[in-house]
């Protein structure tokens, strides 16, 4: 029964915090969170350990909500190679918005705090590591430019379609969400595939 309250705790926590990291980011302070949930800073603390430890259960819990891994793995499935790649930057774009207040807090913080750096770390690599699997898949069909090894295509790849590179064109530049996705989605299918 206990077990089961302190779970019910971490998920309020973790729906609290979303909302006010959402509307507030980097300024939404721990005990913000702990007055909106209606328990101490400390419970917070006993949960997570850290404001890093928090940030990185968001993200996940965001990754499994709007099932990210898993719609990704069903893309890189697909028969047509530039489908798959439309198909793949599809579904990470339409999920960067989603992640971005967040995704941003973590970006700030992980220069000066190593759970943040951890957090996105964690984020990133398995975000790099579903891009190497697309990238082989298309060395694989013989569908990825000659230029590219499948590895230099994956980290470019990241990098290009990275939540920053997303944030300077369209917080920073002024694009709207779909003008960044499909001239981000038209230009890695240029860079990357054979015509």
């Amino acid at each position: 029964m206990k077990k089961m309250k302190s779970e019910r705790t971490r998920e309020d926590i973790l729906d609290k915090a979303w909302d006010l990291v959402a509307q507030g980011g980097a300024d939404v302070s721990m005990a913000d969170i702990a007055n909106a949930v209606g328990i101490t800073r400390q419970s917070i603390y006993i949960h997570f350990k850290s404001r890093g430890g928090l940030l990185d259960a968001l993200v996940k819990r965001a990754d499994e909500r709007e099932k990210i891994i898993e719609n990704l793995e069903q893309a890189i499935e697909t028969t047509s190679a530039r489908e798959r790649l439309d198909k793949c930057l599809t579904i990470w774009f339409d999920f960067i918005p989603v992640i971005h207040p967040v995704a941003t807090d973590l970006i700030a913080l992980r220069k000066h705090d190593a759970d943040a750096a951890f957090a996105w770390n964690d984020r990133m690599k398995d975000l790099h590591e579903l891009f190497h699997r697309l990238t082989d898949s298309l060395a694989r069909d013989e569908k990825l430019s000659p230029f590219w090894s499948a590895s230099d295509a994956a980290d470019y790849l990241w990098v290009s379609v990275s939540v920053q590179s997303w944030d300077l064109l369209v917080g920073d530049r002024g694009w709207t969400q779909k003008r960044a996705s499909d001239t981000l989605k038209k230009s890695m299918s240029q860079l990357f595939l054979k015509p």
